[in-house]
């Protein structure tokens, strides 16, 4: 068996077309029979045009459906990986723990904290050569999104479906989240093994955070920290499609403004022989993780992965201009054979 990979998702939106398209249809056989009535009765219509059919144009609509289906899927081009081999990789064990809580929404950090960590995220994986990665979501608590692969593709979707509404408890549990993340190091002779926590450092967890950091690192996990958000801060928008509604306030009435407290995460990278970076420029930060990781010595391992892929469009292409042939082919009246034996009932009288 293979594994299937959709090259360009986007385009399943054209498949909004085929509802567009029934009801269309829908109503112009309203209109038509509206306008037919007035003309002329049933019967003096049946004399009038006797091969007219009300099948066919029920099955010209169904191919030309089934065309822009298999058109939409074209271009979305699934691709099938159905060779399985082992390569041998050179990397460390590299785990990102992403901040979900509801400060990630503030925006005085473009576009907003939560988005910004998913770039660099994003970019530092785009960087990445043989390493292998996992990532966490955490606020209130933690929770396992990506258990640690090589497989980045996955690692960039799970990365873009993290928002603040998966976690239910607010908060900031960094203790949670490093306590996670030391269940993800599954190779015993992996001698490096890195944590990279991003957050706004408003840590809300009761927990001593620089003790877990310092058992972290006595684990042989550095901890790398990186802060997004501003020292000024910023409101927290409550959004409804996209607009903003109104600001978080506290229990007095207030708006919340949520900071950035670099000093609890200069604290744990500290503790766990990592490092502190500012993620306010993107590229910056990613050069600076990049070069850290290249500095560590890299542990040889072996790695099962799809490989060959090959494109599949070609098939849905010819499925969607066989339906169009067939949709011009086939005529609004009726075929005479099927006339005479009256298949679908279409005789009157």
């Amino acid at each position: 068996m293979g594994i299937y990979f959709l090259e360009h998702k986007i385009y399943f939106w054209l498949l909004v077309i085929i509802p567009v398209l029934v009801v269309i249809a829908i109503l112009n056989f309203w209109w038509r029979k509206r306008t037919q009535k007035k003309f002329a009765g049933t019967g003096l219509l049946d004399r009038l045009a006797p091969n007219r059919s009300v099948f066919k144009p029920i099955l010209k609509l169904i191919f030309i459906s089934l065309a822009l289906a298999c058109l939409a899927i074209a271009l979305v081009n699934p691709k099938m990986g159905n060779k399985m081999e082992t390569v041998k990789r050179e990397g460390v064990d590299l785990v990102f723990a992403l901040d979900v809580s509801k400060s990630m929404l503030a925006e005085d950090i473009a576009p907003n904290r939560l988005a910004k960590s998913q770039r660099l995220v994003s970019q530092i994986i785009d960087n990445l050569v043989g390493d292998r990665i996992g990532i966490i979501a955490y606020a209130g608590s933690a929770f396992p999104q990506l258990p640690i692969t090589t497989d980045y593709a996955s690692g960039k979707t799970f990365l873009q479906a993290l928002n603040t509404d998966m976690v239910s408890s607010q908060g900031t549990a960094i203790t949670d989240a490093i306590d996670l993340a030391k269940t993800y190091y599954n190779d015993a002779e992996q001698t490096n093994r890195v944590l990279v926590l991003i957050s706004d450092g408003e840590d809300h967890d009761s927990g001593d955070v620089g003790d877990v950091a310092e058992e972290a690192a006595k684990e042989g996990i550095k901890i790398i920290t990186i802060g997004v958000g501003t020292p000024k801060g910023g409101p927290i928008p409550l959004k409804r499609n996209g607009i903003v509604q109104s600001y978080k306030k506290d229990k007095s009435g207030e708006t919340v403004i949520t900071r950035l407290n670099p000093e609890t995460l200069k604290d744990i990278a500290s503790e766990a022989n990592g490092e502190y970076i500012d993620g306010t420029n993107t590229q910056q930060a990613v050069t600076k993780i990049i070069g850290l990781l290249q500095n560590m010595d890299k542990k040889e391992f072996e790695a099962k992965q799809y490989a060959d892929f090959k494109d599949q469009f070609q098939w849905f292409l010819g499925a969607a201009l066989l339906f169009l042939l067939l949709d011009i082919f086939v005529l609004d009246r009726r075929t005479l054979w099927v006339k005479k034996m009256d298949l679908f009932k279409e005789k009157k009288g």
